[in-house]
């Protein structure tokens, strides 16, 4: 068996942060809020990124970023530089540190006021509910009436809520990306939702890319949360190097085993921090979280709450426990949580057609459970973009019955299509082409109406990411919702279309 290389290099830098010579690769959200938080803090700092006008660098390759890094101390990447990227191989090769901004975040950390210590992290990661998950969260703590932020993927940016010394606790979403090159990180409680292909052009690898997931466990300190339906997340427990006394905890949709939690009938459980652990009723005994009530806003029409949204919830659960949440907070926090935009949204309704923009569902994963969510027969499908080295087989194959027709968009629809006349030949398919990307969406919005029957749904799911034709998976959601209400005689939300994508 061939040994994959080491991608994740030298930890720490030869001098220490305030005297090093940085280089920063990346200035988005992120790469901007690390570079006002880095210039003050550390000997000089040089920018790198190859859209960025008032970058010092553009687009390096292999000499040039060799040149840029030989007097280097540390380079701190963006998600969207790759182990393989010229900048970040060239760090690796010459032995220069190669942080996140978790990892920086993390050194920097501010102490909360009137404690002496920093706030405790709780991290959630996974290839499809994160940012669901973490939201969840930050809910249930605000409901504690903890001061928190959900941060990292998604929000403010993770380095200055690390800064921010009024936060009792971190809600934190961690990508694959951002956890590669995390190093010395150590969370009070951490998930892995899932792990399904995603991301193997970044990663090389699934087993690479599940190992990256799995760095969130490493010295966690109180609870490794984990999907009991997911054997591959329990193997990532397993194989973690946690602090001393740190336990593993499931989360299942159904009734939990000693030490998890889960569902009974209609009731979320407590089966691990219901009672301390010398207690001699401990394994027979249970505390009640919630109700499939309380989670009503987030179901379909009828009420009805998809199994990926419950074992979200239980995740977020989990976590707000081993922080010592009480268990009427965990219900009070889901019963205020609203559903995100672009998740599972609905965004209009005409001749008895219901429109819903998932358009954060940017995998084959996440699409099968969006898909999943709908009666037999009764979707008309918005799909495509990029694949990210993933396959739709399995997706398709296992979907098909949800489907009435489907509408493949993206820059390169072929693979999609062809997938779908393989695994469902009988869903009629409509391919818009690429040409004109400004229309996409709105030919694609029409072209589905023109297929689907009153009682349908026609679902923006698209299983790839959307840098082909858009700008980020927002503004994919945003074209999505103008279009449908372009249709049906609503106005738009606002949006512009321009959010940038997260760095």
């Amino acid at each position: 068996m061939t040994q994959e290389p080491d991608t994740h290099g030298t930890v720490e830098p030869r001098v220490p942060l305030a005297q090093a010579r940085v280089v920063l690769a990346g200035l988005g959200v992120t790469g901007r809020a690390l570079r006002g938080v880095l210039e003050p803090r550390v000997a000089s700092l040089v920018t790198v990124d190859d859209r960025a006008e008032d970058a010092d660098h553009g687009a390096l390759d292999a000499p040039a970023a060799a040149a840029v890094l030989a007097e280097a101390d540390l380079l701190v990447a963006s998600p969207g530089f790759a182990p393989h990227h010229p900048l970040v191989a060239a760090a690796l090769a010459a032995g220069v540190p190669v942080w996140s901004e978790v990892e920086v975040a993390w050194r920097l950390r501010a102490d909360r006021l009137g404690t002496g210590a920093p706030a405790p992290w709780l991290g959630v990661t996974g290839s499809n509910g994160k940012t669901t998950t973490v939201e969840m969260l930050a809910a249930i703590l605000r409901a504690a009436g903890l001061r928190t932020a959900a941060v990292g993927n998604v929000g403010r940016p993770l380095v200055e809520a690390a800064l921010d010394p009024s936060l009792d606790v971190l809600a934190v979403e961690l990508s694959s990306f951002q956890l590669h090159f995390t190093h010395t990180v150590s969370l009070e409680a951490a998930a892995v939702l899932n792990v399904a292909a995603d991301h193997l052009d970044w990663h090389g690898s699934m087993d690479a890319y599940a190992r990256d997931k799995g760095r969130i466990y490493e010295q966690v300190q109180v609870a490794c949360v984990y999907n009991v339906a997911d054997p591959r997340t329990e193997e990532l427990v397993r194989e973690a190097d946690v602090v001393e006394g740190a336990r593993a905890v499931g989360f299942a949709v159904g009734s939990p085993s000693p030490g998890d939690l889960g569902l009974v009938d209609d009731v979320l459980v407590d089966r691990a921090f219901h009672a301390p652990a010398d207690d001699p009723d401990r394994r027979r005994s249970a505390a009640e979280l919630g109700t499939l009530a309380d989670l009503r806003q987030l179901g379909d029409q009828a009420g009805v709450v998809p199994t990926h949204v419950v074992a979200d919830a239980l995740a977020a659960a989990a976590l707000a426990r081993a922080h010592g949440v009480p268990a009427a907070a965990v219900r009070d926090g889901l019963r205020s949580f609203g559903p995100g935009e672009h998740r599972i949204q609905r965004v209009g309704e005409a001749d008895g057609v219901s429109y819903v923009n998932d358009s954060k569902a940017t995998n084959a994963h996440s699409a099968a459970a969006s898909l999943a969510g709908f009666a037999h027969g009764t979707v008309v499908w918005i799909a495509g973009g990029l694949a990210k080295g993933a396959t739709f087989d399995d997706l398709v194959s296992s979907r098909a019955d949800r489907m009435r027709a489907a509408v493949v968009i993206g820059a390169d629809p072929g693979p999609l299509a062809d997938t779908l006349a393989r695994h469902a030949p009988k869903v009629p398919v409509v391919v818009i082409d690429p040409g004109d990307t400004e229309t996409v969406m709105r030919r694609a919005v029409a072209a589905a109406r023109d297929l689907a029957q009153p009682g349908d749904t026609v679902l923006l799911a698209p299983a790839g990411a959307s840098q082909d034709q858009f700008v980020s998976y927002a503004h994919r959601g945003q074209e999505f919702t103008r279009a449908v209400r372009e249709l049906t005689g609503g106005t738009t939300d606002g949006h512009d279309g321009n959010e940038p994508p997260r760095a």
